[in-house]
């Protein structure tokens, strides 16, 4: 296997990603592509045209009528990105089985979301995350904040590890000009997101989870027939090292510990503790604060709905172990001199890259195995998942940007204006997106996915500890809650700066990074910054007055009742409630809004926990008593199904 796998290693390298052979894309694969491309548009079309895309709810939060399925299936395939599919993969190839402790993590958070961070929401009338602690706290300056850090993080985080990875697939694949494929997947995707908002990026959405899932089953069990089956799997990887290695080092040996999901807190590449408190951090805020993923689960058509929802994204992400961590891991086994490459010459010579070429371990897959036509549905399957995620970054942020920040430049703008900024915004994150291209290729890193997720342990960190102080602590206010943002933004950004100054020795050059670096892992960093960033909050709200009662009514877990300001009354408003802070007449919260016990909302319905209220006409966080508890026993059976796969493979 060792030499049939140098020899097909041999013929990547004299053909390289940009030259791929003639034979390698035909005409059964243009035609499954084409094929995809107007079942997606199609897709598009008849979504947009189920809602009113002329109204703010209608464009923004799809008139908030989404069913649980396609939400379900939409808040898979915005988080399973081409990024994290290429990610994933090359982390895999690295590394082992622990990177998928990344998706299984989301489990509880997604559960949280839905019983925790959603209803508090819904009962806001909120849009936007942004606009949440503008109403929790008051003032504009956070709301205005977060707004910025968020495109900042949509623009060059999200979109530009999408792009490059779409980019490099599609390199890989099909040998096609890099601007010609990345700018053609650019301009249909906008073209339904402006066209039809966020009814149509949900359901196509949809139609990328099936197209997804449906490819990479194809393509796992084609891997593990080609590799002897999973229980060959271990000894295969644990065989892949490349022919050619840096002396004296150890860089080139696959980790011992590659199939156990748990791994030492100190010498452990993803070190348990940092997996189990530092992620969970990093997820919270992915999850539940964030805007891509909550404006789906407030799109539903009820609390019911939202609940279901996350349960089948829930299940839906513990695919990825199976179907594209693995795979990874075989594509390192059977063409180490490729995937597993440690010598920078080689590398380059491989991928472009001195660092390794571990991101290529998926797309190396699918070239080398998949018949034509197979291969072509693949293609579609890389295109649909960078598709799905940019069609989801580009809906959000223009929400964000629109709500958030035109509405406080052009606080007379009406309804029309606002729809029509929202649009153009998506065509300004394009042609960002198009321009970023050249600096994508030059930034080329050794493992995508901990590229993304280090970058995202410097800036999410605070922003989670406010979410959930505000959510969970009446006493904070907006005092404690800007310096907590600015101190964990100056603390974040000093550690970020200095990651790019000190980069990640490549193999063979010695470890001369300064010990913040070398010795405090990036999970770990997480979980300090947090911390930091609690205490400071705590700390000035205690020494500042408290929050308006105003700004605790409905707004916080402890203060919610099932029938709430309706959120389409809170739209006819945006422009007034704009210009308008809280009430100067509040008195401080000496007393508390009447407060709920700690578990009569989970598994039953606000109705029975609280009371029976009046019939409302408009959207509450009331659920029907039978479906509350359906979905609750779902969870409880999600939760089991998810502690015996960690139990397993741990």
């Amino acid at each position: 296997m060792g030499e049939r796998s140098g020899a097909r290693a041999m013929d990547w390298n004299a053909t390289s990603t940009n030259h791929m052979p003639a034979q390698h894309f035909n005409i059964p694969d243009i035609i499954v592509i084409v094929a995809y491309f107007i079942l997606n548009v199609a897709v598009g079309i008849w979504s947009s045209c189920r809602v009113n895309r002329n109204t703010l709810s209608g464009y923004f939060l799809a008139g908030r009528n989404m069913a649980w399925w396609p939400i379900g299936a939409s808040l898979f395939a915005s988080s399973e990105g081409s990024g994290l599919f290429i990610g994933l993969a090359g982390t895999g190839a690295a590394g082992g089985i622990a990177v998928a402790g990344f998706e299984w993590n989301a489990t509880y958070i997604l559960l949280a979301l839905a019983w925790i961070f959603v209803p508090v929401y819904i009962s806001s009338g909120i849009i936007t995350m942004p606009e949440y602690l503008m109403r929790r706290f008051g003032g504009e300056r956070i709301q205005m904040y977060l707004s910025a850090l968020s495109l900042l993080l949509s623009v060059f985080t999200k979109i530009s590890t999408d792009l490059y990875s779409g980019a490099l697939f599609v390199q890989v694949c099909l040998g096609w000009n890099l601007y010609l494929s990345t700018v053609l997947m650019l301009v249909v995707t906008a073209l339904y997101t402006i066209a039809g908002g966020l009814a149509a990026v949900i359901y196509t959405d949809t139609l990328q989870t099936v197209i997804m899932i449906v490819g990479a089953i194809i393509l796992s069990i084609t891997a593990f027939n080609k590799i002897g089956g999973y229980h060959n799997l271990e000894r295969a990887y644990a065989g892949a090292v490349p022919s050619q290695i840096v002396p004296n080092t150890t860089c080139h040996l696959p980790r011992s510990d590659a199939m156990h999901l748990f791994r030492d807190p100190v010498s452990g590449d993803l070190p348990w503790t940092g997996m189990t408190f530092g992620l969970t951090i990093l997820a919270a805020w992915y999850w539940c604060t964030d805007q891509v993923i909550v404006q789906r689960s407030l799109s539903a058509k009820n609390l019911s709905h939202a609940k279901a929802a996350s349960i089948l994204a829930s299940y839906l992400k513990m695919l990825p172990m199976i179907f594209i961590v693995m795979p990874g891991m075989i594509s390192r086994a059977l063409y180490p001199d490729a995937v597993g490459c440690v010598v920078p010459e080689v590398c380059v010579e491989v991928c472009g890259a001195e660092v390794g070429c571990s991101n290529i371990a998926y797309p190396k897959l699918v070239i080398e195995l998949m018949p034509s036509g197979l291969r072509g549905l693949m293609i579609a399957v890389m295109m649909a998942a960078l598709m799905s995620s940019l069609t989801s970054i580009f809906n959000s942020s223009s929400t964000l940007f629109t709500m958030d920040i035109w509405r406080k430049i052009r606080r007379s703008a009406n309804e029309k204006e606002l729809l029509l900024v929202g649009r153009i915004v998506t065509v300004v994150l394009v042609a960002i997106s198009v321009v970023w291209i050249p600096i994508l290729q030059s930034a080329n890193s050794g493992q995508l996915f901990v590229y993304i997720q280090s970058v995202t342990s410097y800036l999410a960190p605070p922003v989670t500890a406010v979410f959930a102080l505000a959510v969970f602590w009446k006493r904070a206010n907006e005092q404690g809650a800007f310096w907590g943002l600015m101190v964990g933004l100056v603390v974040g950004l000093a550690r970020m700066i200095l990651e790019f100054v000190y980069p990640f020795p490549r193999c063979g050059v010695p470890d001369e990074r300064p010990s913040v670096l070398k010795d405090i892992h990036y999970l770990h960093f997480a979980i300090i910054l947090c911390a930091l960033t609690v205490g400071v909050v705590v700390g000035v709200s205690l020494l500042t007055e408290p929050p308006l009662q105003s700004q605790l009514k409905n707004l916080t877990w402890w203060t919610l009742s099932p029938g709430r300001t309706p959120p389409e009354i809170a739209l006819q408003k945006m422009s007034t409630r704009s210009q308008s802070a809280p009430g100067s007449s509040d008195e401080p919260a000496k007393s508390p809004p009447r407060s709920r016990s700690w578990s009569s909302p989970f598994c039953s319905s606000p109705e029975t926990a609280v009371g029976s209220p009046k019939p409302e006409k408009h959207r509450s966080i009331r659920e029907d008593p039978f479906w509350a508890r359906v979905c609750c026993v779902n969870a409880v059976i999600l939760m089991c199904v998810n502690i015996f796969f960690y139990a397993y493979f741990a």
